[in-house]
């Protein structure tokens, strides 16, 4: 299985909620590390699994989204607690959709500091909504 990852790094506010987690039910901010990597079986006809510098278009346009926000007021964590675990999927769903290639599953890995971070894998082998494959 090939894979190819791009990272990136934002600033972004939240607080958690349904719990009582001390400061962190307060707004504060994080210094997120963004790591999208794609997988998949089969490169195309230039020896690319995908081309780097879309995933980073892409990376970039989906970061852009969310930097600076605080994530509780957005509408993708309606009714979530704002956690990284829940971040991961967001993201990972976000930057999925629309994927084109072979690409067979994607990670996404949030980091909120240099001790802790989730992931969340989004298998695309099902064709899932959004995803174009080419013959």
């Amino acid at each position: 299985m090939y894979t190819v990852s791009v990272k990136r790094e934002f600033d972004a506010h939240h607080f958690l909620v349904g719990g009582d987690w001390g400061d962190e039910n307060r707004k504060h901010a994080h210094h997120y590390e963004v790591t999208a990597r794609l997988e998949g079986l089969e490169l195309d006809l230039h020896g690319y699994l995908a081309d780097i510098a879309d995933i980073e278009k892409r990376l970039d346009t989906l970061v852009g989204h969310f930097r600076g926000k605080t994530l509780n007021e957005l509408p993708e964590f309606s009714g979530l607690n704002p956690s990284i675990e829940h971040f991961s999927r967001v993201f990972c769903d976000a930057f999925s959709k629309g994927l084109e290639h072979t690409i067979e599953a994607v990670t996404v890995i949030i980091a909120e500091n240099s001790n802790a971070c989730a992931s969340f894998r989004r298998d695309l082998r099902e064709n899932g909504p959004g995803i174009v494959r080419e013959p």
